[in-house]
């Protein structure tokens, strides 16, 4: 089954890496990948740019209005995300708790919806 990975954090909370230690912070992330692909499992994962650098689009009565930033004022937002390919939810489960901003953000897991063609 496919799912995704949707990974959360709150803006300038958890580590905040230094110009010093960036490369020892991006490693972490780096192995994380190269394991879901040594599994088989990676899809597609990729970081986002900041909310800051965000459109939101909406059309209301035909006509579409596009705003600034975020649409809606969260207390995390969405940095990126990972889509895997694994057999249930358990392991799906498993490689969320190895995300490496676990710790101080939160990873929500969605299933990819099958739609019959």
């Amino acid at each position: 089954m496919r799912y995704m990975l949707l990974l959360y954090r709150a803006p300038n909370v958890g580590p905040q890496p230094t110009d010093a230690d960036f490369g020892d912070h991006m490693q972490s992330w780096f192995t994380y990948t190269n394991d879901l692909e040594k599994a088989g499992a990676l899809v597609a994962g990729d970081a986002l740019e900041g909310v800051e650098t965000a459109t939101t689009v909406n059309v209301h009565d035909g006509k579409t209005v596009s705003t600034d930033g975020p649409f809606a004022e969260t207390k995390e937002v969405l940095t990126g995300y990972y889509m895997i390919d694994v057999a249930d939810l358990d392991a799906a489960t498993e490689w969320a708790a190895k995300v490496p901003s676990a710790p101080y953000g939160s990873v929500e897991i969605r299933p990819i919806m099958e739609i019959p063609s």
